[in-house]
């Protein structure tokens, strides 16, 4: 059986420059065996689709309990790399978001997408705040031995109207980007073409972060 550290080490390989890795979701051990036998190199949960399959909107209303029990199953269900959707880590203080994410790697998961939101509210946490915040995930992660890769989210786009996305959101967005990997909503399918906002913001970004822009994906409204 293949540790969690060699997981972790196998998932920070498949992160190359240029060439983006394709995640897709999954929300219960069922969709993880049919997304691996479809060929996908390492499974990624949603906290969307997870919550919804228990009855529960998104949001941490899931119990992080009943969250982490599911990841348990998931990661119980495959060999390969498993990451969490982890939310805001259902905490805000950085000794809480470290208590959880050991809790978390109880499961065998090997990496967290770790949003910068003030879950529930429509607020984003301060750049130093939030930066604690990955600081005590990284450093609860190292103390279990466990390099686990930290997706950290930026929702400043998900929060402002489309209309204001603009280069100055870009640079703040390229600020609240950290760690190994990045995520952020961008520019909604509907608005492909129309010039609401103008696409050479995002690709832009992209620029700025080494990704072809053959490869900047055009995302639907989504969480």
């Amino acid at each position: 059986m293949t540790s969690q550290q060699d997981k972790a080490t196998a998932f920070h390989a498949l992160h190359i420059a240029g060439t983006p890795l394709i995640l897709f979701n999954t929300w219960d051990a069922g969709s993880t065996k049919a997304i691996e036998t479809a060929g996908a190199k390492a499974i990624a949960t949603g906290s969307r689709s997870v919550a919804g399959a228990l009855g529960y909107d998104d949001g941490e209303t899931l119990p992080m309990d009943d969250a982490l029990a599911n990841a348990t199953r998931i990661v119980a269900a495959t060999e390969l790399p498993v990451t969490l959707d982890f939310e805001g880590a259902y905490a805000r203080a950085p000794q809480d978001v470290a208590a959880n994410v050991s809790k978390a790697l109880d499961t065998g998961v090997i990496g967290f997408n770790f949003e910068d939101q003030i879950v529930g509210s429509g607020d984003l946490h301060s750049i130093p705040d939030q930066s604690a915040r990955i600081e005590a995930m990284r450093n609860a992660c190292h103390g279990r031995g466990v390099d686990a890769f930290i997706n950290a989210r930026t929702d400043i786009f998900l929060k402002a109207p489309r209309e204001t996305h603009d280069a100055d959101m870009v640079e703040h967005a390229i600020a609240r980007w950290g760690l190994q990997g990045y995520f952020s909503f961008v520019l909604a399918a509907e608005d492909v073409g129309r010039g609401k906002p103008d696409p050479e913001i995002y690709l832009t970004a992209a620029r700025r972060l080494g990704i072809a822009p053959g490869r900047l994906l055009v995302l639907e409204d989504s969480q």
